[in-house]
């Protein structure tokens, strides 16, 4: 369940706040081969996976965009502010991919509210996530995100 914030106003006061985890999601070749079909990115460590098995990872591994770009689902899962007529991605600030994502893998993410600064178009708020791998101690993913939310 969101957490659900009445306003901009109340985000803007929540700047520190943990907004939790969201569900596991496990990484599927379907979705790693889409993901190669959308981008043109075929690398033969995301795509082939005989070639794959025998490569430094034992298999296929997500992309670190594919991973990156969860992180639109995993807002839905985490927050929503009422009162807004757009929760638009406004930009990265940072991103690193400390771990690969094999296939088969379960992920989540996790994120905190950085920061907030009002604008003329709106309130930009950045976030910071991390996206851990199930039973690993390293995260795949570690980013700043910064989302405009319009009255």
């Amino acid at each position: 369940m969101p957490q659900t914030f009445t306003g901009v106003d109340e985000v803007v006061h929540a700047v520190g706040t943990q907004l939790g985890e969201t569900e596991w999601l496990e990484i599927t070749q379907e979705q790693v081969n889409q993901f190669a079909d959308a981008t043109g990115d075929h690398q033969w460590i995301h795509v082939d996976v005989e070639r794959a098995a025998k490569g430094p990872y034992g298999g296929t591994i997500a992309h670190g965009y594919l991973t990156l770009s969860l992180i639109a689902r995993f807002g839905d899962e985490l927050f929503k502010v009422d009162g807004v007529t757009a929760k638009l991605n406004y930009g990265v600030n940072k991103v690193r991919f400390p771990s690969p994502v094999p296939v088969g893998t379960r992920v989540r993410a996790g994120a905190s509210i950085a920061n907030a600064v009002e604008t003329p178009a709106g309130v930009q708020i950045s976030l910071n996530w991390v996206i851990e791998r199930e039973n690993s101690t390293k995260p795949a993913c570690v980013a700043e995100t910064v989302v405009l939310l319009v009255p």
